[in-house]
């Protein structure tokens, strides 16, 4: 830990900035990279590439971190705008050769998938409605298979 490598001196300053907080925020926690990924669901490169400033990450690997390092939620939605500015800063990849629009719009989305723990619960009209489903097909089986075998 403490032991980073240096980031690229072309770095926007927000980057900068929030690369160098995540680090502490990491190295607060004294987890290794291996037992970090298996804390907050995001692999060992995938923390190893956020950590160096290769590429962003995703807005819930950073409230993961948050989680996992015992932050208060003041100090978490603080990240949060950090989070928002260096995003907004980051260096873009050049698009692709050949590419119709050249837009990288998808380079930085939001990763939309939650670990399971962070799944909100379902509504529990949906619940209830699914368990109702579930023991009427029951039934009706069981009145089915009553009428053959007795029948």
């Amino acid at each position: 830990m403490g032991a980073w490598q240096p980031l690229p001196d072309d770095l926007p300053p927000e980057v900068r900035h929030f690369v160098t907080q995540l680090r502490l925020l990491k190295d607060r926690t004294g987890l290794s990279l291996v037992a970090l990924g298996a804390r907050t669901a995001y692999s060992k490169s995938s923390w190893q590439r956020y950590l160096n400033a290769v590429q962003p990450p995703p807005r819930q690997a950073v409230e993961a971190l948050c989680r996992v390092a015992g932050e208060a939620r003041e100090d978490a939605e603080r990240f949060a705008v950090r989070w928002e500015l260096a995003v907004q800063a980051w260096p873009r990849p050049a698009p692709p050769k050949g590419a119709s629009d050249g837009s990288d719009a998808q380079a930085y989305e939001d990763d939309p998938t939650l670990p399971w723990w962070d799944t909100p619960p379902e509504e529990p009209s949906r619940r209830l409605l699914r368990v109702a489903l579930g023991l009427a097909v029951t039934l009706v089986l069981a009145v089915v298979i009553g009428a053959f075998v007795l029948g």
